[in-house]
């Protein structure tokens, strides 16, 4: 059964380390702060100015001032700190953010992301993104494998204007867990409980490298 966003969320949480500085891009990444496990000393970065982002507050508990990039309610944590757009970005681009989230509408076998325009739809601008990929050390892509007619969005290269070139490191999906290969390549890690092998290599387009017996993803 293929996850939803919850579920990949639940995943990629698994992969934030214990004393991290953490992105975490608009859409399915955002969902990733509910998902933190307790104990463990993580500090979120909002871009658009907050460090020690909470998770999202109960129906009733919101406080419009307090928003995330994607103009989401969110809540802070104790020793959080508030302060503008121009520091934010100064942090990302020197380099403080361990690990970038980011949504995705494609990702190409080289680990290029196109993930802010569509053509012939209306966009504001890139925003943040080509920063964030360009001066994170780490990046992992959270996304739809397949689109709404079922096309691979996982491509031997993308048709949409690019974000950043040869920058993502691994993705979860609501199929599997994948990782971009230096030399090029989507290796299989992980499958979605229910779902096939070759489910998943049905759903890739770009050339997916598999090898043994694939494990299920452990949800939480």
């Amino acid at each position: 059964m293929a996850l939803d966003k919850n579920g990949i969320a639940k995943r990629i949480a698994r992969e934030v380390k214990d004393g991290y500085y953490v992105n975490l891009g608009i859409g399915i990444p955002t969902l990733v702060a509910n998902y933190i496990p307790q104990g463990m000393n993580v500090v979120l970065q909002s871009e658009n100015g907050l460090l020690g982002m909470g998770p999202f507050p109960f129906e009733g508990e919101e406080d419009p001032d307090l928003i995330n990039a994607g103009k989401q309610t969110i809540t802070t944590v104790p020793g959080s700190a508030f302060f503008d757009s121009a520091m934010s970005f100064g942090m990302i681009r020197a380099g403080k953010v361990d690990l970038t989230i980011l949504g995705a509408m494609e990702v190409s076998e080289t680990g290029d992301i196109a993930n802010w325009k569509i053509p012939g739809k209306m966009v504001k601008g890139m925003g943040g993104a080509m920063d964030l990929v360009a001066a994170a050390k780490n990046i992992i892509v959270a996304m739809q494998h397949v689109n709404k007619a079922g096309e691979s969005k996982l491509l031997p290269q993308c048709s949409l204007p690019l974000t950043g070139i040869r920058c993502v490191k691994r993705i979860v999906t609501e199929l599997a867990v994948v990782d971009v290969l230096p030399s090029g390549g989507f290796k299989l890690i992980e499958r979605a409980p229910g779902i096939s092998t070759q489910e998943v290599i049905n759903a890739t387009a770009g050339r997916l490298i598999v090898e043994g017996e694939i494990p299920e993803m452990v949800i939480e």
